[in-house]
C-alpha cells in the first residue's frame, strides 16, 4: 500500500468511525426524551418494533454491501468502469427485492408479529417502521457502491441525516400524540415513524449525489454476466449475514422470551409485563453510549494490527493489540463503573417525567453498568479475531453467549421473586461469556500472548477509586442540600458532581499509575498533542 493510498484509507476510516459515533451519540439523545414522552410501556412496544426491524435489516443488509464495496473497489482498481457499474446496476434490483418483500412482510404481517413478540399493542409501531426495511436496503447497495470507490463521505452524511430525522421528527410526532393525548402505543408509533422519514429522506438524498456524481468515465472492458455478478455478491456477502444475523436473531427471541415470561407470571406482579419491560430497556438505552466510543478506538487501531499481521510484524502486531486493550480498558471499565454507582440518580435525572419507571430501573442499570465493560471488551476482541482472519469464532461465541442469555432468562424471568430482575443478569451473564470466550482465543492465537493481568489491573483499581468518589460526592451533596430527601433539582446537582469528581479522580490516578502511554496514541487523531500535554512515555 502506498503513501498517499494508506492516508486516504486511513482518511475514510476516520471518516465512517466519527460518523457512526454521532449517530450513535444522537440515538441515546434521542432515547432520553423519548422515554419521559412515551413512557415505560411505550417503550416496550417501540422496543419490540425496532428488534423486529433490526433483524430483517440484518438479514436484507449485513453482508450484501460489503460484498458490493469489494467487487466494485475490486473493478475500481483494475479500471474496469463497466463491470463496477454493472455490479451497481445489478445489486440494486436484489436490493429492491430483498427490500419490498420484508417491507410488505412486515406491514401485512404486523399483527401476527406483534402476536408473536407477546406485545399486541406493538402493531402500530412494526407497521409504521415497515416501510424504513424497503428504503434502507436501497441506502445500503448505494453506500456499498460510493465506499468501494473510497468515497466514504455520501455514507457518513446519509448516516447522520437520518439520525438526525429520528431525533426531530420522532419526538415531535410522540410529542405531538402525547398533546392530543393519545395512548402510549400511538405515540411509540409516532417516534418509530421518524426512523422512517429518516430512512426516505437518507435515500432521496444519496439518489441525488448519485446521479449528480454520475461516473462516466469511458473503458472497453466488457463486464461479466449479471448472474456471475450476483454469485459472487451472494458467495461473499450471504456467509456474513449469517455471522451478523445470530446476535438479533437471539435478540428477538429473548425479548419474546422475557415477555412471555412475565405475561405467563402477569398474575402475581403489581405491574403490566409491558411496563416492567420498558423499565428494563430505560437501561439498556443508557449501556449502549460507551460502546459508541469505543468503535472509532476500534476502528482507528485495527487496520493497523492486520496490516502489521501481515507483514508478519508479530510484536508490532502485539504492541497496537496491548495499545487497543489498554485505551479500550481506560474508556469502558471507568464508564462501566460509574452508571452502576450512579444508576439510579441518573436514571431519576434524565427521565423526569417518568420517576415511578426511572426509579424501578436504577437496580436494572446497577447491573447492565457492569455489563457495559463487556459488550465493549466483545466489540474489541471481534475485531481483533477478524483481523487475525478467525471470523468464524466471533459468530460461535456470540451464539453460546446468546443461549446462556436465552435459558437464564426463561429461568429468571419466569420466577415470581425474580421476574424482570433476571434479564439485566441474563444480559450480562450473556457478553461476560461472549467476551471471555473472545479473550482466551485471541490469547490462543496472538504470536505474543496478552498479559491480561497486567493490561487491566490499573484501570480497575481506577476505576473503584473512582466510582467510590462519585458515589460519595453525590451522597454528601445530596445530604447536604435535602436532609436525604429526593428533588430533582438537588439530585440533578448532586449527580453532576459525583461524575465531576469521578472524572477529575480518575483523570489523576490514569497519570499517576501511567497507564496510559504514549505509544497508545499514535493512531488516534491528534494523538501527538495529548501526548505532550500529559506528558506520556
Amino acid at each position: 500500500m502506498s503513501k498517499q493510498e494508506k492516508k486516504s484509507f486511513l482518511g475514510g476510516a476516520a471518516i465512517l468511525a466519527a460518523a457512526v459515533a454521532i449517530v450513535k451519540i444522537i440515538g441515546a439523545v434521542y432515547k432520553i426524551p423519548l422515554g419521559n414522552i412515551i413512557g415505560d410501556e411505550g417503550k416496550a412496544h417501540f422496543t419490540v418494533a425496532y428488534n423486529i426491524y433490526n433483524l430483517l435489516l440484518t438479514i436484507s443488509t449485513a453482508g450484501l454491501p460489503l460484498a458490493i464495496s469489494k467487487l466494485t473497489s475490486e473493478a475500481h482498481a483494475l479500471g474496469r468502469e463497466n463491470e463496477k457499474r454493472k455490479i451497481f446496476s445489478t445489486s440494486i434490483w436484489l436490493f429492491f427485492g430483498l427490500g419490498l418483500v420484508f417491507s410488505l412482510f412486515m406491514f401485512f404481517g404486523s399483527a401476527q408479529l406483534a402476536a408473536f413478540m407477546n406485545d399486541s399493542l406493538a402493531f402500530w409501531s412494526i407497521r409504521a417502521l415497515s416501510p424504513a426495511v424497503f428504503c434502507v436496503c436501497l441506502l445500503a447497495c448505494m453506500r456499498g457502491y460510493t465506499q468501494g470507490q473510497g468515497n466514504m463521505t455520501p455514507t457518513a452524511v446519509s448516516q447522520i441525516l437520518e439520525a438526525l430525522c429520528k431525533l426531530g421528527i420522532g419526538l415531535s410526532l410522540a410529542w405531538y400524540f402525547l398533546k392530543l393525548g393519545k395512548g402510549v402505543e400511538i405515540r411509540a408509533a409516532g417516534a418509530i415513524m421518524g426512523v422512517t422519514v429518516g430512512t426516505v429522506l437518507s435515500m432521496v438524498f444519496l439518489i441525488f449525489y448519485l446521479l449528480r456524481h454520475r461516473d462516466r468515465t469511458e473503458s472497453l472492458d466488457v463486464p461479466e454476466s449479471s448472474g456471475t455478478l450476483m454469485k459472487k455478491v451472494l458467495l461473499i456477502g450471504v456467509p456474513i449475514t449469517l455471522s451478523n444475523s445470530a446476535m438479533s436473531i437471539i435478540t428477538l427471541i429473548d425479548s419474546k422470551i422475557v415477555l412471555g415470561r412475565l405475561e405467563a407470571i402477569s398474575g402475581l406482579l403489581a405491574e403490566k409485563p409491558a411496563a416492567l419491560y420498558g423499565q428494563y430497556t430505560f437501561g439498556m438505552d443508557l449501556i449502549n453510549l460507551p460502546p459508541s466510543f469505543v468503535y472509532p478506538v476500534t476502528m482507528s487501531l485495527i487496520p493497523f494490527a492486520a496490516a502489521a499481521m501481515a507483514r508478519k510484524d508479530s510484536a508490532g502486531a502485539n504492541r497496537i493489540i496491548s495499545s487497543a486493550f489498554r485505551l479500550i480498558a481506560i474508556l469502558a471499565i471507568p464508564a462501566g463503573v460509574g452508571l452502576s454507582v450512579l444508576s439510579g440518580p441518573i436514571l431519576m435525572m434524565l427521565y423526569p417525567a417518568q420517576k415511578e419507571a426511572a426509579m424501578a430501573a436504577g437496580p436494572h442499570l446497577q447491573v447492565l453498568g457492569i455489563a457495559c465493560i463487556f459488550i465493549c471488551l466483545m466489540t474489541l476482541t471481534n475485531a481483533i479475531l477478524q483481523s487475525y482472519g478467525h471470523e468464524r469464532i466471533p459468530i460461535c461465541t456470540m451464539i453460546a453467549g446468546g443461549i446462556v442469555k436465552i435459558v437464564m432468562n426463561y429461568v429468571l424471568v419466569g420466577n415470581p421473586d425474580i421476574n424482570i430482575h433476571g434479564a439485566p443478569i441474563s444480559t450480562l451473564c450473556c457478553y461476560l461469556v461472549i467476551s471471555g470466550l473472545n479473550l482466551f482465543f485471541v490469547w490462543k492465537y496472538s504470536p505474543e500472548k496478552p498479559r491480561y493481568l497486567q493490561l487491566f489491573t490499573k484501570p480497575v483499581i481506577a476505576s473503584a477509586l473512582m466510582g467510590g468518589a462519585a458515589w460519595a460526592v453525590h451522597g454528601l451533596v445530596l445530604q447536604a442540600l435535602t436532609g436525604g430527601e429526593y428533588a430533582y433539582g438537588a439530585n440533578a446537582l448532586a449527580t453532576f458532581l459525583g461524575i465531576g469528581a469521578g472524572v477529575v479522580v480518575y483523570f489523576v490516578l490514569v497519570i499517576a499509575l501511567r497507564i496510559l502511554r504514549a505509544e497508545d496514541m499514535k493512531g488516534i487523531p491528534h494523538g501527538q498533542t495529548l501526548v505532550r500535554l500529559l506528558h506520556l512515555r
